[in-house]
């Protein structure tokens, strides 16, 4: 990354000047006149005793410039990248391809990622859908980056839930038999079960209700979360960690260790000792265990299974529930720190400029409505586009628009105009006036043949007509104001290799911040790019050699959009 090699330059030339270390940040600066990227060293004034201006100044005297130019301005040092240095990032990523960006930073690490884990009790309700999209990209992410990721989906399938659930058949069953049924006030009332008493009257099953109605609902689930393009590696059953005695062994485990203690008939675990707030009840006083108790042997299982890292995602309203699960790792002999917990804010459905009432029927309310709604790239996109601890509004009419306001249309459009640009380079031409045929810019072969070996002349010259008359146009408006002359063309092709390049420093932040939002951010800013790019650049001319120079940015726009949006698990049209 073009930010770490700055860092490291200017570190190297504090310690020749100073005989200091101090960690600095790259950044972008605000003025793009001062250069692509700026450090400041003002944070050294302490331990020099010097001016920020002047430290800047001893600084750059260390500095030895190589395909770059640098200056100061002020206690900031900026470099600005030569048109040489620039052509090698579009060559980068023609050498990587669908590798770009990725890299070791996991060092093969064991993560398992834990996300949905939904109740096998009825269809995924909204918060799921945004849970599955965040859990799955982050996990391609983390791939990109090194790491083994194994995915994992928690069936809560041991509680009184699963009893109430078939119960509820039951009750549907009879009612389709034509039996007059009492619904008790706590039972599952939801048509979604209709469908289910049909297949167990139609199969003339004998199976135990819950059995049936939760093999039913899981089943539906499974199908969902294929058709939102979430692959679970695993489905764990919360009831085989009893049926494997792995929730008892593990209460006698924390015993033995003296964590636990009883107290008015019930078994309490000192979660306190740890920094919790109160100790935890991990038996009752009638025997039965709390969910705690299982979720302990489960998270002890993950670890006995050789992950070295357990990230979860949960709804914010477990934000009490960390303190006492951490503790219990600790208490196992375990670093808790091991334990990540991605706690997720909740999703408003906005229709019609109002907020969608979640409780009425006939609304968005599930995740399989709002997939066949809007589609599933764009529920995706607008369950990502935001950091996960905040609120997301989700816009049903924006989403389905196919105009530059819906976010994921904008940068799928950007997309499919680069594969347009293509295409039509290696396409024969109509001439308008006569009406004949004429050679395409390009022939596919010596398309292919360019791209092993680019040498990128032309790129930033400023050679058509109609750029010509826009540049002439940009430096009259700014000479005028007494400011430099400015090429829009090559300050738009700059700026658009540039934000190629970006792509590696958002993968690792999105690495080391489990944010997927950054993508969704990126790939907008990528495609607004290149739309500028497109309008003040004339990619197809007459003028072969920077058709082929610029007809290969639009290729590796191609490349790095279509990685990004696989990672994030949208679709990359080629036509819309």
């Amino acid at each position: 990354m073009l930010k770490d090699y700055f860092i490291d330059v200017t570190q190297e030339a504090v310690r020749k000047a100073f005989g200091l270390n101090p960690v600095l940040v790259c950044e972008k600066p605000k003025n793009p006149e001062f250069g692509d990227f700026a450090i400041n060293v003002s944070n050294l004034a302490r331990d020099t005793k010097m001016a920020p201006p002047l430290i800047a100044q001893k600084v750059i005297e260390n500095i030895f410039p190589d395909k770059f130019e640098v200056n100061t301005v002020a206690g900031f040092i900026n470099f600005v990248l030569t048109k040489e240095s620039l052509c090698e990032i579009p060559k980068e990523i023609l050498t990587k391809g669908d590798k770009y960006g990725s890299s070791n930073s996991g060092e093969g690490k064991r993560v398992n990622i834990e996300y949905v884990s939904a109740n096998p009790t009825g269809p995924f309700h909204i918060g799921h859908g945004r849970w599955a999209a965040v859990g799955s990209a982050l996990s391609n992410i983390l791939k990109f980056s090194g790491h083994d990721v194994y995915q994992e989906f928690y069936i809560n399938d041991a509680g009184s839930q699963i009893k109430k659930l078939g119960l509820s058949l039951e009750l549907r069953v009879k009612e389709l038999r034509g039996e007059k049924v009492e619904w008790p006030e706590d039972a599952y009332k939801g048509d979604y079960l209709i469908p289910c008493a049909v297949k167990y009257i139609e199969q003339n099953s004998k199976e135990d209700y819950s059995e049936f109605a939760k093999k039913d609902m899981l089943e539906q689930q499974k199908v969902l979360l294929e058709k939102f393009r979430t692959h679970f590696d695993c489905f764990f059953s919360e009831s085989s960690l009893y049926e494997n005695n792995e929730v008892k062994k593990c209460v006698e485990k924390l015993e033995q260790a003296g964590k636990l203690y009883k107290e008015e008939g019930a078994v309490w675990f000192k979660t306190t000792d740890y920094g919790d707030e109160k100790d935890r009840v991990l038996t009752k006083a009638n025997g039965d265990n709390t969910y705690l108790t299982a979720d302990i042997a489960y998270h002890y299982n993950k670890l006995q299974r050789g992950f070295t890292n357990l990230i979860n995602i949960w709804g914010a309203d477990h934000h009490g529930y960390i303190a006492r699960l951490k503790a219990s790792l600790d208490a196992l002999g375990y670093d808790s720190s091991c334990l990540e917990i991605l706690l997720g804010q909740l999703v408003n459905i906005i229709q019609n400029g109002e907020q969608v009432r979640m409780g009425k029927r006939k609304t968005f309310v599930t995740l399989d409505d709002l997939i066949d709604e809007v589609g599933v790239d764009a529920t995706r996109f607008w369950m990502l586009m935001r950091s996960i601890d905040t609120m997301l509004d989700f816009d049903i009419d924006l989403a389905k628009s196919q105009t530059d306001q819906n976010p994921v249309f904008y940068v799928q459009y950007a997309h499919a105009r680069a594969c347009s640009i293509l295409r039509r380079a290696l396409e024969v031409r109509l001439n308008t006036e006569t009406g004949c045929e004429i050679d395409p810019y390009l022939a596919g072969a010596e398309f292919e043949d360019y791209l092993k070996a680019p040498v990128f002349k032309g790129l930033f010259d400023d050679e058509t007509s109609e750029s010509k008359e826009k540049a002439c146009f940009q430096v009259c408006e700014r000479e005028t104001q007494k400011a430099k002359p400015y090429n829009e063309s090559f300050e738009s092709t700059k700026k658009l290799i540039l934000k190629l390049e970006e792509f590696k420093s958002i993968i690792d932040g999105a690495t080391r911040l489990r944010a997927p939002y950054l993508l969704c951010k990126y790939v907008q800013e990528l495609a607004a790019d290149f739309h500028h790019f497109y309008n003040f650049t004339r990619v197809l001319s007459d003028d072969k050699e920077a058709t082929l120079s610029r007809l290969t940015v639009v290729e590796c726009v191609r490349s790095v959009m279509d990685t990004a949006l696989g990672l994030i698990g949208v679709d990359a049209p080629q036509k819309m």
